[in-house]
């Protein structure tokens, strides 16, 4: 009988034809006669002699981190193709992403831990720049901004995974202020992004008037842009702030001398696009939905989220649960509230809580807890993060692991991202099982 060709060969070479157009990868020639085999029709045959690197390449791209890792370690072969720029852009576009939450554990140094949603596993986190965890911080598309709450006069930019940095002069304006929020966001098609500071200082010598001003930085231009003034009667800013189609918005907060200690929170906005010096801040004013203990604002999908703490009718300042809103427009939607189960989870929740947010995830943590609780605003599910090796909490946040570049600083930053990446996953903290 004469001999056929294996349906390994077959297949393959259909594979050949489908990937690349039609013309097989093999012309016209029989795997055995390749391989050198063709005379022993038992031969093993080696799938991995089969497939060509790109196919090779799609297949390890879809592992899991730690799975990539080990698999450079099986030869030669897979080391080279792990280790080459074609697949480290497969892994980028195929790898599923969600934010990471990190959360500092100490009052003096940032040293803590970093949770991983979707392998469900902390890490031990090394930042580059920030010198205290009680700096001020804001992220957008994996890039932080870090900016210190003593003298406010160190102002960087980063990529916490490449540790790429870049600082940024701090105007004098900034340096003098009671309260202070920052806020970031990064243009997709520029590469360019925006940092926003409100700063808030008391009027000497009066407890009714509040000096704000804004400044405006744009990485495109390398330079501060924008300086708006104006005083607050009643009212005074604080350090929640957030950036969402091109608007700045940010929490201002009730002195308690104007008849309006009912309402202890409220939402002003600056457009970021038009940079207007002459605008009115109070005219943009909008009342928040329920008397609030405190409350987070976060950029998910562009749309403006805030997760607040809600009081007591009669105790406003006696937090009862946490709920979350949508802004539409200048109304606020309400879009899930905290379980009972959950919230008594956390044991005693503190009326000012920790909660930080992107893309469809929203993360709460109250102070001094290692507890964290998760929400998917899309799935409307809420679920617990994997205890954290701490049991001890100071404060977090959360941020993309990214693909971007700094502007203007040169780096492969696919190369660095995936193997400080691969770092990481070599000691987790808790075992693979979990």
């Amino acid at each position: 009988m004469e001999r056929q060709t294996s349906w390994v060969t077959s297949r393959f070479r259909e594979i050949g034809k489908e990937v690349w157009g039609g013309e097989s990868l093999w012309g016209g020639e029989a795997f055995s006669d390749i391989h050198g085999c063709g005379q022993n029709d038992d031969s093993l045959v080696s799938l991995d002699f089969l497939l060509p690197d790109e196919l090779l390449e799609r297949i390890l791209a879809c592992l899991p981190i730690a799975s990539i890792f080990r698999a450079g370690s099986v030869c030669k072969r897979w080391n080279q193709i792990i280790n080459s720029d074609r697949f480290l852009w497969h892994f980028s576009n195929i790898l599923p992403q969600k934010p990471w939450y990190f959360m500092f554990t100490s009052n003096d140094d940032p040293t803590g831990f970093a949770y991983d949603p979707i392998l469900r596993k902390w890490y031990n986190i090394d930042l580059p720049c920030i010198g205290a965890p009680n700096w001020f911080i804001a992220s957008s598309c994996g890039l932080v901004c870090f900016m210190d709450n003593n003298s406010r006069n160190r102002l960087y930019v980063c990529n916490p995974v490449t540790k790429v940095h870049k600082q940024i002069q701090v105007p004098p304006e900034l340096k003098l202020a009671d309260y202070s929020a920052i806020s970031m966001s990064v243009d997709h098609k520029s590469n360019c992004y925006t940092i926003a500071v409100a700063k808030s200082k008391q009027v000497p010598d009066d407890f009714l008037r509040w000096n704000l001003s804004i400044q405006v930085y744009d990485s495109q231009l390398k330079c501060w842009v924008t300086s708006l003034k104006e005083v607050l009667t009643g009212w005074r800013g604080g350090d929640e702030s957030v950036i969402c189609n091109g608007i700045f918005y940010f929490l201002i907060y009730s002195t308690g001398v104007m008849g309006n200690s009912e309402s202890r929170h409220g939402l002003i906005m600056y457009d970021l696009v038009s940079r207007s010096p002459h605008v009115s801040l109070m005219q943009s004013l909008i009342a928040v939905p329920c008397s609030l203990t405190c409350g987070r604002l976060m950029n998910l999908k562009d749309k403006l989220v805030m997760v607040g703490g809600i009081g007591k009718q009669d105790r406003p300042d006696i937090i009862k649960g946490i709920g979350i809103w949508l802004l539409n427009k200048t109304e606020w939607q309400e879009v899930a509230r905290m379980p009972h189960k959950f919230f008594q989870g956390f044991g005693e929740f503190d009326d000012v809580f920790c909660s930080s947010g992107t893309d469809d995830l929203i993360y709460i943590q109250s102070y001094g807890a290692p507890a964290l609780l998760a929400f998917d605003i899309s799935q409307k599910q809420w679920k617990w993060a994997q205890k954290c090796p701490s049991s001890k909490f100071v404060a977090g946040w959360c941020c993309y692991l990214c693909r971007w570049k700094m502007p203007g600083v040169q780096h492969q930053v696919m190369k660095v991202k995936l193997f400080k990446i691969l770092r990481m996953v070599r000691f987790p903290f808790l075992p693979s099982s979990v």
